[in-house]
């Protein structure tokens, strides 16, 4: 591993830390979005009397809207599911949340379930825009890129390209190890290892993918649940 001068290695550190700062506060707004807290209309009505709410998404069918899903600030995450809606009489429809909203200026909108390729692991797409998902797109691709135009010590190129697509995690776990871990201080050097390959890093990818969907949920119930 060849050692680069203290200023490069400085911007270099600087780099990695900002993009997987990004990353995880992406994570983290992924995992809130997915696992809402139940809310009701009263507390909808609240938040856009306060002017609190920052997004709100709708699920319409045959001019009933069944899901409501609202952010509250960035890291507050609510749902009124259709057990509530579904029980009113006659349906909820585009009316009844504009009076909800009262005269607040939130523009609600329906999700995109247009089919497209995925191009990035599906939690960063679920980052809104309006919470900084530009942002997180960004640094996703740029770590992707340095990937690309490095050589990764822990795994080859294919090995990195199924972790940061299949493993959903990858770009963070490269940002933190890669071509050495984060914390280590300069002149100090990993032990060497064997690379993994491409079918090795693939079953790698397929765990840590399983892994890291299980603890983004959870980690999104409980952070929402200790939210209140």
């Amino acid at each position: 591993m060849v050692e680069v001068r203290h200023g490069w290695r400085i911007l270099g550190l600087t780099i990695r830390t900002v993009l997987l700062l990004v990353l995880i506060f992406g994570g983290l707004v992924a995992a809130l979005s997915l696992t809402p807290r139940p809310g009701t209309r009263a507390e909808l009505r609240a938040a856009a009397a306060a002017d609190r709410v920052s997004l709100l998404e709708y699920d319409e069918q045959a001019g009933a809207i069944q899901r409501i899903r609202w952010a509250q600030g960035t890291l507050i995450w609510r749902e009124i599911g259709p057990e509530a809606l579904l029980a009113k009489q006659p349906a909820y429809t585009r009316a009844d949340l504009r009076g909800d909203l009262g005269r607040s200026r939130i523009r609600a909108t329906e999700p995109d379930d247009s089919d497209r390729v995925e191009l990035v692991p599906s939690w960063v797409g679920k980052v809104p825009a309006a919470v900084g998902g530009v942002w997180v797109i960004g640094a996703w691709v740029l770590a992707f890129l340095i990937m690309l135009g490095s050589t990764p010590r822990l795994g080859n190129r294919w090995a990195w390209l199924w972790l940061f697509t299949v493993g959903q995690t990858g770009a963070l776990l490269f940002l933190l190890l890669e071509p050495r871990p984060l914390w280590f201080e300069a002149g100090r050097r990993p032990a060497p290892r064997e690379r993994l390959g491409g079918v090795r890093g693939f079953l790698l990818a397929i765990g840590v993918g399983l892994l890291s969907a299980g603890l983004t949920l959870s980690a999104g119930a409980l952070l929402n649940l200790v939210g209140g």
